[in-house]
């Protein structure tokens, strides 16, 4: 886990926002994203905000939790005022949401609904381990109103899977997918990581093949990071594990292009790719262009109107502050003109969509352009829209065009 939330300005312990993020509030779209912090054991390249049963302490509990969350969703309500604010989508991540029980995630849901009010069409995604889905868990969550799974496959190979200390075996995932359609999930995600030690392109190819036959409508393709203060970093800086190969990582993101796109499924983001326009993953989609979202749970992040914060990071702190009837943010930045037009191209320049010229710098972009790194066409129509050469590139490409 990271040590250390980043610096910022102080929160009021009402949470109440500058005025000026409220300006325009339900005229931009927005989400609710739930953090579920909870794992059974903790994978060695993860370094997300997560604790195991050992590490919890007193003060937080998983029996506590969706309590402490609704809290928060009531909170929300008192800072956001009567403003009408449909809930486009909703986002539980993890952690391992499914660690907890149906009940809970559709009670923390239900929440959001009373408080806000879902939106007719509202897409409801979670997060999954396979190991902790069967076909009346999923029906549970249906009902409940979630109309998205998105499972952690990672990889189809068993000493892949050990490297990542994944404890699921290759042939849950797809018995997943069929129980998630006979429970009604018309949407369904699934998790890949390329470029784990030992991974060779035909594991990875192995990998893309399964995923594809067990029917997804989206598939998300990561590149491996090795995050320091991991249990992987570890290993690679003593040399037990060898660091990935950025050729290698090339090489494997443009099979998954490759095959996923002869599959039917295309790139709407980087590391994204789905069947059509609705099966595309809209609650990350408005992240990316700029929309409105509360983050509940520790350490979870929100963003209204330009000022964007994050909550404290463990789960005992976080719900001291919500029995007091306090905010459990720890910090806050108000981004000014030029940071959100950073922001803006560092996040839409991924899209399939691009961004717009005006946005960057001419003469960047018509080098970018003539390196093949940016569409002549999409140039033309006054976008920038990365190459598949581009798309490999894309953080130098970015750091150009500011």
């Amino acid at each position: 886990m990271p040590a250390t939330l980043p610096d910022g300005d102080p929160v009021p312990a009402d949470g109440a926002l500058p005025a000026n993020a409220l300006e325009g509030l339900g005229e931009r779209p927005f989400a609710f994203y739930v953090h579920v912090p909870f794992c059974v054991t903790r994978c060695g390249y993860c370094d997300f905000n997560t604790y195991t049963a050992a590490e919890l302490g007193p003060g937080a509990s998983r029996e506590s939790y969706a309590d402490t969350a609704v809290a928060e969703i009531r909170l929300a309500r008192r800072v956001l005022g009567d403003a009408e604010l449909p809930v486009r989508t909703v986002f539980f991540g993890g952690g391992t949401p499914t660690l907890l029980p149906p009940e809970d995630l559709g009670r923390i849901l239900a929440a959001i609904d009373a408080e806000f009010g879902l939106a007719a069409d509202a897409e409801v995604t979670t997060e999954a381990n396979p190991e902790t889905l069967d076909e009346g868990y999923l029906a549970a969550l249906r009902a409940a109103g979630f109309t998205r799974l998105s499972c952690g496959m990672q990889s189809a190979r068993e000493h892949v899977l050990a490297v990542l200390e994944r404890a699921h075996t290759p042939g849950r995932v797809p018995q997943v997918v069929r129980w998630a359609r006979r429970a009604g999930f018309e949407h369904v995600n699934l998790d890949l990581i390329y470029g784990a030690p030992g991974e060779t392109d035909e594991d990875w190819r192995a990998s893309l093949e399964a995923a594809l036959e067990a029917g997804p409508d989206h598939v998300s393709a990561y590149a491996l990071i090795v995050e320091e203060g991991t249990r992987l970093a570890a290993q690679v800086r003593r040399g037990r594990l060898p660091a990935p190969d950025d050729d290698a990582m090339a090489d494997r993101y443009l099979m998954a292009d490759e095959l996923l796109g002869a599959h039917g499924l295309r790139w709407y983001e980087i590391s994204n790719w789905a069947s059509g326009p609705r099966s595309v993953c809209r609650h990350n989609l408005l992240y990316w262009t700029g929309a409105d979202w509360w983050g509940v749970g520790p350490g979870a992040h929100s963003h209204i109107g330009g000022t964007r914060w994050w909550n404290v990071k463990h789960p005992a702190a976080y719900a001291a502050r919500l029995a007091e009837r306090r905010s459990p943010a720890h910090a806050r930045e108000v981004l000014d003109a030029e940071e959100r037009r950073t922001e803006r191209v560092m996040l839409e320049l991924r899209l399939a969509e691009g961004c717009p010229l005006d946005l960057l710098d001419d003469a960047a972009v018509r080098r970018a352009v003539a390196d093949g790194l940016l569409e002549p066409a999409a140039y033309e129509r006054g976008r920038a829209v990365l190459t598949l050469r581009g798309r490999l590139l894309a953080d130098a490409v970015v750091r150009d065009l500011l």
